[in-house]
């Protein structure tokens, strides 16, 4: 029996980190031109023009808040500001140090659709949304971040998806980057485009996605209900909460129409501390729940599953050939284990190519959604620097910190770095 040698594993490990996140572009890219035609248009669909519902039942927003004293009256603003005509606002001050209490009572007295939960104990965004659903009054509950704008007309889009269906547990909305300072910011916001949109629609095609977006999103409160809403010991809510309605056979839909205007970290350390998160949470959800994906029944989530393993091993596999150029370039390294360069030859010219087209194609389908987005296409060259390195490294840190420290159980939870406000 003939054994590979060192030097054929690695080729086919080169190979893998060449061809894996090739093929996942053009997945994405077909995903997302199929989702544009075939649902995103359908009946000549957007966003300024919301469909008329066959009814508006009530909803209730939830706005879970934490030192947010910069940003919370300019949410519940344009919260107050949405064309849906039947709806409340309940903002959940999560043991705030700062004045967002303060700044709460004295909105309620301004909008009357507003109530405010004043909890004593910072203990997490899970249980702030936790304890709105509790006094929420309505069957829909529409859930954003304390830093959001949010569509006038989104609020409507996403209630369309309930009252069509009567399986759909969630709809998620399309976050946009507000803040555009520095080369970060306009990253991220043909991040936002060209990665996260773009696989959220390719996903929906095959039924079932990763997460929902924490920042915005619909939720059905009978589906939470049957989960026993959102877990408490967990680094990332929104993840986990997306796994478990789908694994109750619960639809989560896309709705690229609900758009929510955000605020990102512009910050190195900001960056990698939500980076970093993300990255935890995925893997603590995916250990969480990979043995019960066995079943026929939660077959449809197999993708999902299989997408996520094969993006762990790449970033495993990456970080280790990175590892190795660099102990080439500084030891004595043994020649067979050395990697020569990873400067990008042809095959890398090819990956480029393709990450470039790959940008083109979600600018295309996003351009409806935001004017100027083409300006940020310069910027997107220097994604796969800014980013993959952070990503990949955060994965590679995350598994172990998970394997061996354990879930989040404190629950509790820190401001971000919100980066600096420069709307468009």
């Amino acid at each position: 029996m003939q054994f590979m040698t060192i030097n054929t594993i690695a080729d086919y490990l080169l190979a893998y980190v060449y061809y894996y996140p090739l093929f996942m572009s053009y997945l994405w890219m077909c995903g997302g031109i199929y989702y544009r035609f075939h649902w995103e248009n359908a009946g000549g669909r957007h966003y300024d023009n919301p469909p008329e519902l066959d009814s508006y039942p009530f909803v209730s927003m939830l706005i879970p808040c934490h030192n947010e004293s910069e940003n919370i009256e300019e949410t519940i603003v344009y919260a107050s500001q949405q064309a849906y005509p039947n709806y409340e606002i309940i903002a959940i001050n999560d043991g705030s140090d700062d004045d967002t209490g303060a700044i709460l009572d004295r909105l309620q007295i301004r909008y009357p659709q507003l109530r405010v939960v004043h909890l004593k104990n910072n203990r997490g965004k899970a249980m702030a949304l936790k304890m709105g659903a509790m006094v929420s009054k309505s069957e829909f509950l529409v859930c954003i971040d304390s830093d959001a704008v949010l569509d006038p007309s989104a609020m409507q889009w996403m209630m369309d998806h309930f009252i069509r269906s009567p399986r759909v547990g969630a709809v998620t909305g399309n976050p946009r980057i507000r803040n555009r300072s520095t080369l970060l910011g306009k990253i991220q916001v043909g991040e936002f485009s060209s990665i996260i949109g773009l696989i959220k629609r390719a996903q929906r095609i095959y039924g079932r996605i990763f997460t929902v977006s924490g920042v915005v999103t619909a939720f059905r409160k009978s589906a939470l209900q049957r989960v026993d809403y959102w877990s408490t010991d967990i680094q990332t809510e929104d993840i986990d909460i997306s796994w478990r309605l789908q694994l109750d056979h619960w639809d989560i839909r896309y709705e690229p129409n609900a758009l929510c205007w955000i605020l990102m970290p512009e910050t190195y350390s900001g960056l990698w501390a939500q980076r970093l998160r993300w990255a935890k949470g995925g893997v603590e959800t995916a250990l969480r729940y990979t043995t019960t994906l066995f079943a026929w029944r939660k077959r449809r989530m197999w993708m999902v599953l299989v997408e996520y393993f094969l993006s762990v091993v790449w970033s495993y596999i990456a970080a280790v050939i990175l590892l190795l150029w660099l102990l080439g370039k500084f030891l004595v390294f043994p020649e067979e284990y050395a990697v020569p360069s990873i400067v990008p030859g042809w095959n890398g010219v090819v990956l480029a190519t393709t990450c470039l087209l790959q940008f083109i194609v979600s600018l295309l389908i996003d351009s409806r959604y935001e004017k100027g987005l083409w300006k940020h296409f310069y910027w997107m060259v220097w994604y796969p620097l800014a980013y993959w390195l952070i990503n990949t490294l955060t994965i590679v840190s995350a598994v172990p910190m998970v394997l061996f420290r354990g879930a989040n159980k404190s629950g509790k939870w820190d401001s971000p770095d919100r980066g600096l406000k420069n709307e468009t």
